[in-house]
């Protein structure tokens, strides 16, 4: 019986490790939760193509927006694990949107297989480039002599930037009158508009903005100050304590993803991530390649996830 037993164990792994040394062997689905143009996106379209290019199949890029990347999720999360549906995965679907769209379409820490994190990117605190705050400390005083009086946009109730709004308050002692968008676009608008004060984005998202002159940013959330904003402080500078929120883009898959595709899949994204070409493209839409094994970006999940559910018991958010 024992025999027969460690056969077929023998058997069951020896088919995996034939399984991933011949895969991918026909295209495969590339899920963003996220509309063209954003950090998902961008983010799919350089790892995409560098992928189809080391595995040597295409790598479909398939937009699914709405609902804070819940709609996304499920198409990806509830596919076959078999490695031909992935996700481009994120805070939104894998630690924000779990907190605050109930029910989520899975087990948000163990209906899911972590791959690999690609990229990291802060969180920015933005406001006019004209207008009358200079600094963040401008910016905390007018909130704290004027509670719920001067305004922070956000892409909509419940996204992962007013999880950040929310944050930043509690830490600093202030309370801003929040105002929802539908969507980063018009929330970073209406500052640019001055319709209200202040917005916090993904520094990915802001660069040609900050470079034409429309937005100016005051601090950012990484723990050191990030490359392509060397002159920006880090709100770790400026006293805000506990305020270190970086904003992650990875791969996944679904839950029972075999370990040998896992591997297979997390090699040729830490060889692509070394390559100076993807560095750069990289670095110009303001993010920092990462890499790395499926277990510390499980690790990197799983803070970010108690970090938000701990908030949302303090202050109950719902999604939209």
């Amino acid at each position: 019986m024992m025999r027969c037993v460690i056969a077929t164990l023998l058997g069951v792994t020896l088919g995996l490790a034939a399984s991933a040394q011949t895969y991918p062997d026909r295209p495969v689905k590339l899920i963003a939760p996220g509309s063209p143009g954003g950090n998902i996106d961008l983010t799919a379209r350089i790892i995409g193509p560098a992928l189809a290019a080391e595995l040597g199949q295409p790598f479909v890029i398939e937009n699914h927006g709405g609902a804070g990347g819940k709609i996304g999720a499920a198409v990806a999360l509830r596919a076959s694990p078999d490695g031909y549906t992935l996700m481009v995965a994120s805070n939104s679907t894998m630690s924000v949107g779990p907190n605050v769209m109930k029910p989520w379409p899975v087990d948000p820490l163990d209906g899911r297989t972590p791959i690999i994190n690609i990229q990291e990117t802060p969180f920015v605190l933005l406001v006019k480039e004209n207008g009358r705050y200079r600094s963040v400390d401008d910016l905390l005083q007018d909130a704290r002599s004027r509670p719920a009086r001067v305004s922070q946009s956000n892409a909509g109730n419940g996204s992962s930037n007013h999880l950040v709004s929310e944050l930043f308050q509690r830490q600093t002692g202030s309370r801003f009158m929040v105002v929802p968008y539908k969507g980063a676009g018009p929330a970073r608008s209406s500052v640019m508009s001055g319709e209200t004060d202040s917005f916090f984005d993904q520094a990915s998202t802001v660069m040609g903005q900050v470079k034409a002159g429309r937005i100016r940013i005051l601090a950012v959330t990484s723990p050191t100050r990030w490359k392509a904003l060397a002159d920006v402080p880090t709100f770790a500078e400026l006293g805000v304590k506990d305020f270190t929120v970086m904003n992650f883009t990875g791969l996944a898959g679904p839950k029972g993803l075999p370990r040998p595709i896992v591997d297979r899949l997390n090699t040729a994204v830490n060889k692509i991530l070394a390559e100076p070409a993807i560095q750069a493209q990289l670095a110009s839409i303001g993010v920092m390649a990462v890499g790395g094994t499926p277990e510390q970006f499980d690790a990197t999940i799983r803070a970010d996830f108690s970090r938000w559910a701990n908030l949302t018991k303090l202050s109950p958010i719902q999604a939209e």
